[in-house]
């Protein structure tokens, strides 16, 4: 359907307010999580392991989630775009009803696997720490319809242009999430259900705050005025189309990025400890690049529904360039403070040297590459372009992340260094691929279609 050409424009002051918040959203998870992981330590090793086995699965969840969300709000943003609000209103209402329902659906299989996932690919563990995870498990899986409502709910506000609500839910849903767990764990002494019930209260309170602002905000271009049962199937057509590969393809990383710590496990703990340190001080590297990714989902979406293609390479380009500046802003200022930030750790030389060496080198090709392989893409993304890019990303993924990575950790003698190497020629096939595809037209023809 041929989509009359609307104005759009983002001004520098529409930009900088949709992307601070993220900003800060993107740096609250990090951060949070860290303060959660140390909270945690405290009710005793096999509680730490307990925890940590069961959130590799539900880190899974939570990325798919979001990405199933983000790729299901592009149609909303491509109907604001077109300025069909009701149209807009009336999808957002199917995503949600659609996340419910595929949440309900994976709750159950979570709880009818439950004996798989904690005996068989959890593997055998000592007896308290299977304990911990069996009661750790049924407390947070109960709360999976509440994190598919609270990842629509975000990625519909972000694609209105107003991020400053989901950050704003998201440290609330944060605070009650650590202010809970210090409660439960130093006060009541609770073991392993003082870190699992505020993660369940937390993110039902972040739904109900979501469904509640989607409905009554004041002022809002995409307005849910009912929620319904009934599906439409143009509308849920278009949310296979564009947010189920979104999906599958960061199940796919998060799968890939699990199985390839078990090539770690083998390496010795010196090469465990570096991974785990370079995984968390890379995770701050990319924060103004993940933040800007989320940005582009909503200015191209917006762009691509008003039918200024134009308008939208515009706009991507900019952001990709801001996304270079930013992220080399981080870099630099991380690798200056590395000597410092690396005596925080208290492991082995060999184990900081490993972590300084994979700090420097994701900081060097992240400088070159990154943007172009994880921004980038998110303009196709909301273009609709969503097969394209999933099945670049999953054969990448696959064949040089997990596959080079192992050959060059175990069996070519590199070590953890070679998993990181292998990472990085992930990137650089990634933006073979990704950028001639932008600069190409055929992105241009896979907007929402009726």
């Amino acid at each position: 359907m041929e989509t009359k050409q609307i104005n759009v424009e983002f001004t520098k002051q529409d930009l900088r307010r949709l992307i601070v918040p993220l900003v800060i959203e993107q740096l609250l998870a990090i951060t949070v999580g860290l303060f959660d992981s140390v909270m945690v330590s405290q009710v005793g090793e096999a509680a730490i392991s307990a925890v940590s086995l069961v959130d590799t699965v539900n880190v899974l969840m939570v990325n798919a989630f979001s990405a199933l969300a983000t790729g299901g709000a592009v149609i909303a943003g491509q109907y604001l775009g077109r300025r069909e609000m009701d149209k807009a209103g009336h999808s957002g209402a199917q995503l949600l009803l659609f996340m419910v329902e595929v949440s309900l659906l994976v709750m159950l299989l979570f709880y009818l696997g439950k004996g798989f996932v904690l005996h068989v690919v959890f593997g055998q563990v000592e007896a308290d720490v299977a304990a911990y995870a069996d009661t750790y498990y049924m407390i947070v899986e109960a709360s999976t319809p509440f994190l598919a409502i609270y990842s629509a709910g975000a990625a519909l506000f972000r694609v209105m242009g107003n991020s400053k609500i989901s950050m704003w839910v998201s440290l609330g849903m944060n605070i009650i999430n650590v202010v809970g767990n210090a409660i439960l764990i130093f006060i009541v002494r609770m073991g392993v259900e003082g870190v699992a019930i505020p993660t369940l209260v937390s993110r039902a309170a972040a739904a109900a705050a979501m469904v509640a602002l989607l409905r009554r905000m004041p002022g809002l271009p995409l307005r849910i005025e009912r929620f319904t049962l009934h599906h439409d199937r143009y509308v849920v057509r278009n949310i296979l189309r564009f947010g189920v590969p979104n999906g599958l393809e960061s199940s796919m990383f998060q799968l890939g990025k699990i199985l390839l710590l078990s090539t770690v496990a083998v390496l010795g703990t010196a090469s465990v400890a570096a991974n785990a340190i370079g995984n968390t001080v890379t995770s701050f590297q990319c924060v103004a690049g993940n933040a800007l990714g989320l940005a582009m989902v909503t200015v191209v979406s917006r762009c691509v529904g008003a039918g200024s293609y134009e308008k939208a390479r515009y706009y991507a380009w900019k952001l990709l360039k801001a996304t270079y500046l930013y992220m080399d802003i981080c870099i630099i200022a991380i690798c200056a403070a590395l000597p410092l930030i690396l005596k925080l750790y208290n492991v082995s030389d060999q184990a900081a040297e490993y972590a300084r060496i994979i700090i420097l080198m994701h900081g060097g090709a992240a400088m070159l590459l990154w943007p172009l392989s994880f921004t980038l893409p998110q303009a196709l993304r909301a273009a609709g372009d969503t097969r394209f890019t999933m099945v670049v990303s999953t054969v990448s993924m696959w064949t040089l992340r997990v596959g080079l990575g192992v050959l060059l950790g175990r069996f070519w003698g590199f070590g953890v260094l070679g998993i990181w190497m292998a990472m990085f020629a992930d990137w650089l096939l990634r933006v073979a691929f990704f950028l001639p595809r932008f600069r190409g037209r055929k992105w241009e023809t896979m907007s929402i279609r009726e």
